[in-house]
């Protein structure tokens, strides 16, 4: 009963998106749009061009922060790690950020942010490497470096946006927003989340043997070295596939794995899909609820997490204290 609502769970808050937005629509006009997608007309361009493409971008965000904090806080055997950690979502802010104010196209934001994200990645994880693996706490400091350090870029280029017609449109981007995003953006970085769900869904088992500890992990077996590779692997995937969709979203990382922990317990094989599933329906849900609730403008995304994610989060924190 549990895996079947979880699993209508995203389903459920997709459709409560669609019929959220400046114009009201019935269900009946929603269904007959979704079943006639070669028509044209205004109804068409609501559904398929506004309304379709931006569901499609909250699930993807969603379940990619929720998978990768699953992955990194099991991972790093430590409850506060969130995707932003490993500097991969720093280091694509800052790129989008720079690209932006130098005046690059539009088209080409996301790719410069995907590859710094990634190339972040690399840096960390050589600054991490001991022997043939990752150190935890290597990996902990070189990410709070380096995201400090992108920050400060962050912060340049917003004085030099200042001046310029840039400053709102970078602004929106660090505050998380899916505005103007529809389905070039989407088709350009959800295959590279899909392999990085593909790659978490195959650390389940080292999950599980991690939370022994390391050194227990090794004597019954488990490749330590190699499943941090593919673990870091993911996780930067994931980040940096959100980060150039959506921007700076924060709190579902974070929060999500304690919910997932507490409904299904901490077995990675159950634990992750049900990350995915809860993250995917509640960024949909907050995008919904942004589009709406100071209509007929936009609350950022990352605002209204950041309102709702501390309460929820310190609430968790204190219950399991």
């Amino acid at each position: 009963m549990r895996a079947v609502a979880l699993a209508l769970l995203p389903l459920a808050a997709a459709v409560l998106s669609l019929f959220v937005g400046a114009t009201s629509l019935s269900p009946a006009a929603v269904a007959s749009a979704l079943l006639h997608p070669h028509e044209t007309g205004v109804l068409h361009t609501i559904v398929w061009q506004l309304r379709l493409p931006r569901v499609c971008i909250a699930a993807t965000v969603g379940a990619s922060l929720a998978l990768c904090g699953a992955v990194l806080q099991g991972m790093l055997r430590n409850p506060l790690v969130d995707p932003y950690l490993t500097g991969v979502s720093a280091a694509a802010a800052a790129a989008i950020a720079i690209a932006i104010v130098a005046g690059v196209s539009a088209a080409a934001t996301p790719g410069i942010g995907f590859v710094a994200g990634l190339a972040a990645a690399v840096l960390v994880a050589a600054l991490a490497r001991r022997g043939g693996g990752i150190d935890s706490n290597r990996l902990i400091l070189a990410g709070v470096s380096l995201s400090t350090l992108f920050a400060a870029i962050v912060t340049l280029a917003l004085v030099r946006a200042q001046s310029s017609q840039y400053a709102s449109t970078v602004v929106a981007w660090l505050a998380g927003s899916m505005a103007g995003r529809g389905w070039p953006e989407l088709a350009t970085a959800a295959p590279y989340a899909a392999l990085g769900a593909v790659l978490a869904f195959a650390t389940a088992a080292p999950l599980n043997a991690l939370r022994i500890g390391e050194l227990r992990a090794r004597s019954v077996g488990l490749n330590v070295d190699r499943a941090q590779w593919i673990m870091l692997a993911a996780s930067s995937l994931l980040a940096a596939s959100s980060v150039v969709l959506a921007g700076l979203v924060g709190f579902i990382g974070l929060i999500v794995p304690h919910i997932g922990r507490r409904i299904v317990g901490s077995d990675a094989r159950v634990l992750l899909p049900a990350c995915a599933s809860i993250g995917a329906a509640l960024c949909m849900v907050a995008d919904a609820v942004c589009r709406r609730i100071v209509a007929p403008a936009e609350l950022p995304i990352g605002v209204l997490l950041a309102f709702i994610g501390v309460p929820a989060f310190l609430y968790l924190y204190l219950r399991i204290r």
